[in-house]
């Protein structure tokens, strides 16, 4: 995500993350509702129609007031999903104490952001768009750097691993929200002789670990670990 500023028609404000703007505009009556019940009322909406049915009016509609209210506490749309996924980072908290080697640990928040992403789909939605940064965001990056402090690696090299296991993430829990949804069965595959191959060898017991396991750990161990086979201690 980035802080690069964002244009919404408004004045110095859209410049600044939104978390450093004050709460709620100084001018006119004092509003109804503070930017937490806006923010819950976003992420209900989002929970229970998608992200696409969030938007100012209806959210204004949820809490029982006009939409023009609520631009004094944000100035636009990219606000107000700026602060749910802040928001919804936030759930991530209190952060499991490390158990194990860091590679264990890493595994445990990477389950965590994984029931979390179960939770709120529409997060798969917000993590490609543009936008800031906010506090709980950074106290996740933050945990995971302290986590993986007994690597022996470039910076770089650790906030690229903690936004491919973010990605990793992501992808189970969208591939998981459409399983069902694509299969070969009743396809001719006659065409095609890989696959013929491959469908017709025996099937062999599923590994112990499970995929979403298997895949976090290599990811990381082969973007940390110079030699992914030396022990992850």
């Amino acid at each position: 995500m980035s802080d690069a500023p964002r244009k919404s028609g408004g004045g110095d404000t859209d410049r600044q993350p939104i978390w450093t703007r004050p709460e709620r505009g100084s001018r006119g009556p004092v509003p109804a509702h503070s930017r937490d019940e806006i923010v819950a009322a976003a992420i209900a909406l989002a929970d229970a129609e998608g992200l696409a049915a969030v938007s100012m009016r209806a959210v204004a509609t949820a809490l029982g007031t006009g939409a023009g209210s609520l631009y004094r506490y944000l100035s636009s749309r990219d606000d107000l999903l700026d602060l749910m996924t802040d928001r919804a980072v936030g759930e991530l908290r209190p952060y499991p104490q490390a158990e194990g080697d860091w590679l264990h640990s890493m595994l445990l928040l990477a389950r965590r952001q994984l029931a979390l992403h179960r939770r709120h789909p529409w997060l798969f939605d917000v993590s490609h768009r543009p936008s800031g940064i906010g506090p709980d965001s950074l106290a996740w990056f933050d945990n995971c750097l302290r986590v993986l402090e007994p690597v022996r690696c470039a910076a770089t090299a650790k906030f690229e691993a903690i936004a491919m296991m973010t990605g990793v993430v992501s992808l189970f829990a969208r591939s998981e929200a459409t399983s069902g949804s694509f299969s070969f069965a009743g396809g001719d595959l006659t065409a095609y002789p890989h696959m013929v191959a491959a469908f017709s060898q025996p099937s062999v017991p599923a590994p112990r670990t499970d995929l979403f396991e298997r895949t976090v750990r290599s990811l990381l161990t082969g973007l940390l670990l110079a030699d992914p086979t030396e022990t992850a201690q």
